[in-house]
């Protein structure tokens, strides 16, 4: 029996490569650690894989929870359609075959839940909710967010209201920011300065010491970044920015360089790195409306 006015929701975050889960408590407002399952997902493959290892990952948390469960929350990247659960995702070259699926009603049926107990959030809105409810920005009025992975994620949040920007589709250089801010941009630039495939940052980052052609692939991306994240500042004014993500775990070979570019534009926002990661998303997605409000 699952009930809206039972403490615990199950958080999710849905990535480019992964699902990750956890119970989310909204009486002590915080993860429960020991609950999390991480799983990664084919992301190119047929849509009924990818929904089964969902729900794999969502019968392995719920079968842990102590108490009834109010609901699912997802972060989900887009396009998608969050209002009704349908996927808009295409030429991303991750979930295609999900395209144009009901995502709420394939999990309810799965799941024996009834459909308005699954809510879908942004999962750039809901990483940067996170942080402004007790991570990287919780002391900030006015706070930007972006997640740097298979795609470009990018949100504003202003005295708690936190919306996705929807920028990573936004016109950059000779196509859309996404294609420059990315891993499949480092992939891409390794390949044409090599003529060698990489997996992607991970591996890159192994090499950064070794191979020139990384170290040019970084300080590219750092002036990529400095400049689409220029107009985004400029944009809002904000007293922080945000920034998660795969990528930004290598932080220490661009973050400086960024800092410095932006500088040069006479920027000086502070930038700073996700405190919550994963958590961040899990419980962005959890506090959405009606549990949203509850913090806003």
């Amino acid at each position: 029996m699952l009930l809206f006015e039972k403490r615990l929701i199950v958080g999710i975050d849905i990535g480019g490569s992964h699902i990750t889960a956890a119970l989310v408590d909204l009486e002590k407002q915080c993860v429960l650690e020991e609950s999390r399952v991480r799983s990664r997902v084919n992301s190119n493959g047929p849509a009924e894989e990818i929904i089964n290892t969902w729900v794999e990952v969502l019968k392995e948390v719920i079968s842990g929870a102590p108490s009834e469960i109010a609901g699912l929350r997802l972060a989900m990247p887009g396009p998608f359609d969050y209002e009704n659960g349908i996927s808009l995702i295409k030429g991303m070259n991750k979930y295609e075959s999900l395209y144009g699926l009901d995502i709420r009603t394939c999990l309810a049926e799965h799941l024996s839940i009834l459909p308005q107990h699954i809510l879908f959030r942004n999962d750039a809105e809901a990483f940067l909710h996170g942080e402004v409810f007790c991570g990287a920005a919780k002391t900030n009025r006015i706070a930007i967010g972006i997640t740097l992975g298979t795609g470009l994620g990018s949100a504003v949040s202003i005295a708690g209201i936190t919306k996705d920007a929807c920028l990573g589709v936004s016109a950059f250089k000779d196509g859309i920011a996404e294609d420059y801010i990315s891993t499949r941009w480092f992939v891409k630039r390794y390949q044409e300065l090599t003529g060698k495939k990489i997996d992607g940052t991970e591996a890159m980052v192994e090499l950064y010491h070794l191979e020139p052609a990384v170290k040019t692939v970084f300080a590219e991306f750092s002036l990529n970044l400095s400049t689409f994240l220029a107009s985004f500042i400029q944009t809002e004014q904000p007293e922080v920015v945000v920034i998660g993500g795969n990528i930004a775990k290598t932080h220490n070979l661009f973050l400086d360089d960024v800092k410095n570019h932006l500088q040069q534009h006479g920027l000086a926002t502070p930038l700073k790195i996700a405190e919550l990661w994963e958590a961040g998303a899990l419980l962005g997605a959890a506090y959405y409306s009606p549990a949203e409000k509850m913090i806003n």
